[in-house]
């Protein structure tokens, strides 16, 4: 027979137990401000910070999902499209959030809801696949006539580029493209480019809207031809759609030559792909460059390299060159400027100096005078390998900032491979030994040049975020080593292209010497043959320029099995925000995970499991003083993942 003091005594136990493990969510705190996120950066400058303060360090841990969009436009490229990677970080502008999808499609939602508001689908001509890489679209632009009509409609408008390479301008209210701009809504940007396939040349980031232009860059495919499609940067007015200035980057005193299909604009030359930033007050553009092309041989570029790898700033009223800093002299490593330049002004940092910090590949954060692009702190010319191949033209030395020192490490050689075992340690020392390893910089080879940080990062388009209040600058960064081996020409052509499998690629670099062979550094396992942590998020004290924390970011799940799933530290693709409640969230990485980590110590506080991998920029919202605070952010993939739809946002339970 039971006994029914103990019955009472056991099930008082399992309540107080149940009571114990669970956490009491904390009341909201309404009083704090509000705010919007109206550019891709947050604003103009790319701070990618918000003074929002209802999600803390304290109650990031109760975040919950608080809807999911699916807008359907994703691909594994066996279809009619190629593949897809869902790089979008919305906007949100008074009470509607805007995004863009990989095919181009601009969606507007209720932002507190998810609910959809309208849509529009620009109906792409260039359904042919993606050539070299996915699909993509990482964003869009809002602007707002300052002398509004009354009825008027396009009075404030949403900008994109398309991958047919269409820049659209459409009624921010109801999404139907505006009359007065260009063609019924459209302006072409392959005039005056030439000939040129549908994949050589398209936008995939934002424009950037400033005074009264639209400014935008373009994609050019690395390694495919000395002529490449022009890097050409246009501004066009914000209300016609009439193009209002060009920089052609051509060194100056140079005059572009005119070719086929129309070319007026310079072959070969950098382009800007990624995203610009902008200084209204003082009328400033600032874009980062790519190469000169190809990207990993410059025997046949001929002076063409003068803007590569740099931060320009243009004029926005003319599209003049104001300054340049050159991030890399003559550029062989594709080692072209991936991050928004971010504009900030710190007391103590700089003299209290306009300033903007340029991060790139290699590791590097270089801080410049706004105006000026004079460095704030020393950057010395340090010298690099040499050796390079015949015809090529190495620079002797490269610039390397001291404040902060560079970010990555510089160097892999036999005696740092690393392995799970001593098998694929030996594996890897031995292929390390077979190849030119000198550290950051080795040039190109037909041996065979190991490449790190390699070129895909470092950090990449993701960028760096700051924390204007404490002077803080954030960078995440991938750490795994390339190895790039340059091909004859005789031999390059009688390849089997079909023998060439991953990690492995080729590129024909067409109208040069040489084509070329680009791969991961990889062990016989598949691991990466430099130790981990293969993926870092790093804290640096802008004032000091020193480290303040530097953490692993992400695991090995989702590309190892259980139980290896190990805190080594995941490829990441994707950038990260911070925020005034002390939280810095990033996505990023391969293993599916949104994170919160606190911005004082690089503490991992919160993850929430995604659907896909989150390769794309979160960001944060708060409409009205009655309102909750949002985290959204895109899953979709990366292009090499399984594809995805899902837009996500989080909120704090009710």
């Amino acid at each position: 027979m039971r006994n029914p003091n103990m019955m009472r005594q056991a099930a008082l136990l399992t309540l107080l137990l149940a009571l114990a493990s669970c956490k009491s969510s904390p009341p909201i705190d309404y009083a704090g401000p509000i705010a919007t996120w109206s550019a891709y950066g947050s604003d103009e400058g790319g701070l990618k910070y918000s003074p929002l303060t209802q999600i803390t360090t304290e109650n990031v841990d109760q975040l919950e999902t608080a809807w999911i969009y699916h807008h359907g436009d994703f691909s594994d490229g066996s279809g009619e499209y190629g593949r897809t990677s869902f790089q979008a970080t919305p906007i949100v502008v008074d009470d509607t959030l805007y995004f863009c999808t990989a095919f181009n499609r601009v969606i507007a939602l209720e932002p507190e809801t998810g609910d959809e508001r309208w849509t529009f689908d620009p109906r792409l001509e260039a359904k042919l696949g993606s050539g070299p890489y996915p699909l993509t679209c990482r964003g869009v632009a809002y602007w707002a006539d300052p002398q509004p009509q009354p009825d008027a409609v396009c009075n404030t408008r949403i900008f994109t580029g398309t991958r047919d390479a269409e820049l659209i301008a459409l009624d921010a209210l109801t999404g139907a493209p505006c009359p007065s701009f260009g063609e019924h809504g459209r302006v072409r940007l392959r005039e005056g480019i030439g000939e040129a396939e549908a994949w050589e040349y398209y936008p995939t980031s934002p424009p950037l809207v400033i005074r009264d232009v639209v400014v935008v860059g373009a994609l050019v495919a690395d390694n495919v031809r000395a002529d490449a499609p022009s890097g050409v940067v246009r501004a066009f007015d914000v209300h016609s759609g009439e193009l209002r200035w060009a920089w052609d980057p051509v060194p100056p005193g140079w005059d572009p030559e005119p070719g086929p299909g129309g070319r007026s604009y310079q072959s070969g030359t950098p382009n800007v792909w990624s995203i610009m930033s902008g200084d209204s007050k003082r009328g400033l553009v600032f874009v980062p460059t790519g190469n000169a092309a190809p990207d990993v041989y410059g025997g046949e570029r001929h002076g063409l390299d003068y803007y590569s790898s740099s931060t320009v700033a243009l004029d926005a009223s003319t599209g003049e060159a104001v300054w340049h800093f050159q991030t890399v002299h003559h550029d062989v490593w594709d080692y072209d400027v991936p991050c928004q330049p971010t504009l900030f002004q710190i007391p103590g940092v700089g003299g209290g100096a306009p300033a903007v910090a340029q991060a790139t590949k290699m590791g590097h954060v270089f801080l410049l005078h706004r105006e000026t692009g004079e460095p704030l702190y020393p950057v010395e010319e340090r010298s690099v390998p040499g050796g390079g191949v015949k015809g090529e033209m190495l620079s002797p030395t490269q610039p390397f900032p001291t404040h902060p020192p560079p970010l990555h490490p510089t160097s892999l050689t036999p005696d740092d491979a690393w392995g799970f075992t001593f098998i694929d340690r030996r594996d890897c020392a031995e292929k390390l030994a077979s190849w030119r390893s000198e550290g950051i910089f080795t040039p190109p080879s037909l041996q065979g040049s190991v490449q790190y940080p390699g070129s895909a990062g470092g950090p990449n388009w993701g960028g760096v975020a700051i924390d204007p209040v404490n002077g803080v600058l954030f960078i995440n960064q991938i750490r795994m080593a390339l190895v790039s081996t340059l091909i004859p020409r005789k031999q390059y052509d009688q390849l089997d292209t079909s023998e060439v499998v991953y990690p492995d690629e080729l590129y024909p670099m067409q109208g040069t010497p040489y084509g070329v062979k680009r791969g991961a550094v990889l062990s016989s396992w598949g691991a990466p043959c430099n130790a981990p942590p293969w993926g870092t998020l790093t804290a640096v004290d802008l004032k000091s320029g020193a480290v303040l924390w530097d953490v692993t970011l992400g695991t090995t799940r989702d590309q190892a099995p259980f139980p290896l799933w190990l805190s080594l530290g995941a490829p990441n693709l994707g950038g990260s925000i911070v925020t005034a409640g002390g939280v810095v969230f990033i996505a990023a990485t391969t293993d599916k995970f949104l994170r919160g980590f606190d911005a004082q110590t690089g503490e991992e506080i919160w993850k929430q499991r995604l659907p896909y991998t989150g390769n794309s920029t979160p960001m944060t919202y708060r409409l009205r003083p009655t309102s909750k605070q949002y985290v959204v952010i895109a899953a979709g993939g990366h292009g090499w993942s399984e594809p995805g739809d899902a837009l996500m946002a989080f909120t704090l339970p009710d």
